[in-house]
Formats: structure tokens, C-alpha cells, sequence
């Protein structure tokens, strides 16, 4: 018996090493597809041309194509879809905004290597169980544009965030009065801040969607419109320091290096409440 048992778990374990490798190969096949974009402010003159849009296009385009297989079936939400998903749309979410925004473009290499790392973060978690999403009756469509808001959301955020840090860099190195080889490449302090409002704005729009659907789908689900879980919690929580932020902003200018803390902690509590939550259930309990 014990022999017997031991070639079926060698007979699954062989099964299961050629999707191990082919999913590897995918992860390092998209990853690789992020590099051009991450060093190609490097090169003597940068600008917003061919090349610049030929690299963004195919980082972004490899992204989607990750997670057009990895969900081809049904949408999972385990930790590495989750981030996979993540890099996707902030991708996609960067290369309208570079397209709209003049100076955003310049914000490619830190936008690049931050989804290298999320992208490398989800291969190491990759064989992380995740369950399929199952939409009861009439239910599919306020999943949808629930799922669609917040992963828009926090896009959004993330490209702030980024816009954010860039601005704290160039306020930091403007008092030194000592530029760096980096922020000669990242937008003027004045630009960023601009992208920064902006996207905020959208995003905040975009998350009283995100509320809005969740309270509905968990009012047809338990009979009421809110459950206080960690998600919920927050979320609001983001909402509203978003909210003070851009309220400081309009009526008393609040900028520089307090207006950075306030988005990297809207981005802070959006991370805890969304790929967070996740690497708690799936990894530290499951």
C-alpha cells in the first residue's frame, strides 16, 4: 500500500511539473517584456517617441496577455492572480495617461520597475491557492463593475503614488540644490504634483463607484448594505484621506512633501485592503 501511494503521488507530482514550468516560463516571459520599458529613459536623449511607445506597448500588452491566460477559464482571486491583475491594469492605465499627460511619460522607469517587482512577487506566491468566483443569480453584473472599480481604483492610486514619490524626489533634491541622475529623468515637481491631483480625482470618483456596488452586492447577499470586514473598513478609510487631500489641496494649496504622505497612505491602505487581505487569507492562513 504505502509503495502504491507513493507512485501515485510521484505519478502527480511528474503530472504537475510540466504546468509548473510552463507557468514559470510565462511569469519570466512577461517580466522580461517589462525590462526595455524600465531602461529606456536611460538612453542619451529620451523623449515620448516610437521607441518610447514600442516599449510601453509591448510591457503593456504582455501583461494583459498573463492575465488573459491565467483567467481565460474563470476569474480567480487568489494572491498572484490578484497582483498579475494589478500589473495589468496599471499598465494600461499608464499608457492612456502618458498619452493625455505631457509629462507623465517620464515617469516610465518607475512604473516599469515597480511592476517587475509585483510581477516577481506574484511568481514566487504563483502556486498560492486561489478559489474560482462564483456569482449567485442576477449577481454577475454587480461583481463585474465592482471588480472592474477596484482594480481601476487602485491602477489609479498606484500611478499616484508613483507620481507622488517622484514629486517628493525632485522637492528633496531642488532644497539640496543637488540634482540626481534620477530626477533628471522624473517629471518637474510642478508636473507631478499636476498628474498627481488629477489622478486623484478620477480615482476618487472611481472608488464612491467601487463602494456603491460593494454595499449593493452586500445588501442582496446578507440584507444589509455594509459588512465591517477589513476590506470595507479600509477602503473607506482610503476614501476619506483621499477626500481630505484634495479638499487641502483646493482650498489651502497643500502640496510638496505632506501631500506625498497623504497618497502613499491612501495607496498604503488600499494595498492592505486589496492584495493584503489576500497574502493573509491565501499565504499566512491557507
Amino acid at each position: 500500500m504505502a509503495t502504491a501511494y507513493f507512485c501515485r503521488s510521484l505519478a502527480e507530482r511528474s503530472a504537475e511539473a510540466p504546468a509548473i514550468m510552463d507557468i514559470a516560463l510565462i511569469n519570466v516571459s512577461a517580466l522580461a517584456a517589462f525590462l526595455p520599458a524600465s531602461l529606456q529613459a536611460l538612453r542619451r536623449q529620451p523623449s515620448r517617441d516610437a521607441l518610447f511607445w514600442a516599449v510601453i506597448g509591448l510591457a503593456t500588452a504582455a501583461a494583459l496577455a498573463r492575465v488573459g491566460w491565467q483567467l481565460s477559464a474563470q476569474w480567480e482571486t487568489g494572491l498572484a492572480a490578484t497582483l498579475w491583475v494589478t500589473v495589468a491594469i496599471t499598465l494600461a492605465i499608464y499608457t492612456i495617461v502618458a498619452a493625455v499627460a505631457p509629462q507623465a511619460w517620464r515617469l516610465a522607469p518607475m512604473v516599469a520597475t515597480y511592476m517587475i517587482l509585483l510581477g516577481a512577487i506574484a511568481t514566487v506566491w504563483q502556486r498560492t491557492p486561489g478559489q474560482p468566483l462564483v456569482a449567485g443569480s442576477g449577481e454577475a453584473g454587480w461583481i463585474g463593475v465592482h471588480i472592474a472599480t477596484s482594480v481601476t481604483t487602485y491602477g489609479l492610486v498606484t500611478i499616484a503614488a508613483i507620481a507622488a514619490l517622484a514629486a517628493f524626489l525632485q522637492e528633496r533634491a531642488l532644497k539640496r540644490k543637488k540634482p540626481t541622475s534620477l530626477t533628471r529623468l522624473l517629471p518637474s515637481l510642478a508636473g507631478c504634483e499636476t498628474l498627481v491631483v488629477r489622478l486623484l480625482l478620477i480615482a476618487e470618483v472611481v472608488l464612491a463607484v467601487g463602494l456603491v456596488t460593494g454595499m449593493a452586492l452586500q445588501y442582496r447577499e446578507m440584507g444589509a448594505p455594509m459588512a465591517m470586514d477589513h476590506k470595507t473598513i479600509l477602503s473607506i478609510a482610503a476614501f476619506i484621506v483621499l477626500a481630505i487631500l484634495l479638499v487641502a489641496h483646493h482650498v489651502s494649496g497643500v502640496r510638496g512633501r505632506r501631500a506625498a504622505r497623504m497618497v502613499l497612505l491612501a495607496y498604503l491602505l488600499l494595498t492592505l485592503g486589496y492584495p493584503g487581505v489576500k497574502f493573509v487569507t491565501d499565504v499566512l492562513i491557507g
